[in-house]
Order: structure tokens, then sequence, then C-alpha cells
């Protein structure tokens, strides 16, 4: 019987996720730094903060997309899928219940993995798609949360779309007090873009994704979950210890 042939590693893929990964380190250093003091920084309505978190987001949910098409191409079993996918979703749990330690005020309920989590079921579901209707998918994504707004606004039955219960949708009218927020709407057509990329490259340049990159940074972004999960404790943890030297 012969073994089963691995899928394909697309090392550009995996660089350009890690390259997100870094972006972000580099980002929740400054925000770490705000937190202890040693930084003044408004991480809330500044946009060189809030056009930096938009666009680390973005990467991720791209690179997101590039993956589910690489997935598709190769044939990914639900099993495979569903294995990654609760991965995600129990990390996203403990996000949640890490937040609501340090902000219980404010903690992530709907952030980047939750995000994530959901997305990533309707990207697999939608993954071959007609390219006309993926593509009209991305145009309401984005379309559809200011439209929403207005309307919201001015219909007071409407405002439960405002609560948690129903914000995750994105289909609000003034936005939650929360650390991360990552609703599907519009996100999902960040990874529907990515997604849509990634068809194109394997049929037209596949050398777009499998030609050479970094070694560290392909390995890097093939732990990517892993990652990002531990990051932050490690900066807090050491930002902590040293606390007590810089007083």
């Amino acid at each position: 019987m012969k073994p089963p042939v691995q899928p394909q590693r697309f090392d550009r893929v995996d660089a350009l996720r890690a390259l997100a990964m870094w972006w972000m380190t580099a980002y929740h250093f400054a925000f770490d730094l705000e937190f202890f003091g040693w930084l003044q920084a408004d991480f809330y309505r500044d946009p060189f903060w809030t056009l930096q978190r938009t666009a680390i987001v973005s990467l991720f949910l791209f690179c997101a997309g590039l993956g589910q098409a690489v997935a598709s191409a190769q044939g990914q079993s639900w099993s495979r899928f569903w294995r990654r996918w609760a991965q995600v979703a129990g990390c996203a749990l403990l996000v949640s219940a890490g937040s609501w330690w340090m902000f219980p005020n404010s903690y992530i309920y709907f952030g980047v993995l939750h995000g994530m989590a959901v997305m990533l079921l309707l990207v697999r579901l939608s993954a071959r798609w007609p390219t006309p209707v993926l593509l009209a998918g991305v145009g309401l994504a984005w379309l559809a949360p200011p439209l929403a707004a207005g309307v919201i606004a001015a219909q007071s039955a409407l405002d439960w779309l405002n609560t948690p219960w129903a914000n995750w949708l994105g289909l609000i009218s003034h936005k939650p007090i929360t650390e991360d927020y990552v609703p599907v709407l519009p996100w999902l057509g960040v990874m529907w873009t990515g997604l849509l990329a990634g068809r194109w490259a394997l049929r037209r340049r596949p050398s777009l994704l499998s030609g050479p990159s970094p070694r560290p940074l392909s390995t890097l972004g093939r732990w990517s979950l892993s990652y990002y999960m531990l990051h932050q404790p490690m900066l807090l943890g050491l930002l902590t210890a040293l606390k007590p030297l810089l007083r």
C-alpha cells in the first residue's frame, strides 16, 4: 500500500504570513509599552495605529484566503479541515479567557481568531464558487456594513444588531467596547479576495506562491497559530520582569 501523498507546501504563502506575524509583534510590543506606561500613544483613535491594525488583520485574512485556495486545489479532506478549524476555535476561546482576565470591561469576545473560525468555514463552503459570484460577494461584504449602519441608526427596532449576540456579523451602527473586533462583515471580503488571488495564481502564475523564500520566514509561517498564542504572554512576561529595573 502506497503512503499518502503529502500536500505541497507553498513557502511564499508561509513567508507572507510570517511577515504579518512580525508586524503584529512590533505593534503589540508598542501596545504593551503603552499598557505599562512607557509609551504615550492612542491605539484606539490615532490613525498611525488604527491603520496599522487594519493592515495587519487584512494581511492575516488574505493569507488565510490564499491557504484555502491551495487547500481546495489539493483536495483537502473535511477531516483535515476540521482538525485545523478546531485548533483555531479553541485558541479563540483561550484568547477570550485571557483577555477577560486582563481587560474584564473590554475583553475580546469576537476578535481575529473568532472571526477566522467563522470565515474559514464560509470560505471553505464557497471555495469552488464561480469567480463572478465571489467577486460580487467581495463587493457586498464591504458595502453591507456602511449601508446597514444608517438603517440601524434610523430604526431603533434594529438596535439588537449592536449587541454582542449579533454584532459579530458586522452590521452595527457603533463600535462595541472590546480590545479586538473582527466581525464577519466586511472582513469576509478580505478572505474571499485572498481565495480569488490564490485561485488565479495557481492557474496562471504558480511560481508566485511556490517560489523560493527565506527559510526562517517560511518556517515561522508554518507555526503561525502557535506563535500568535505565545507571543503576547512572552512579551508581557518580559516587560513585567523588566519593570522593577526601569523604575
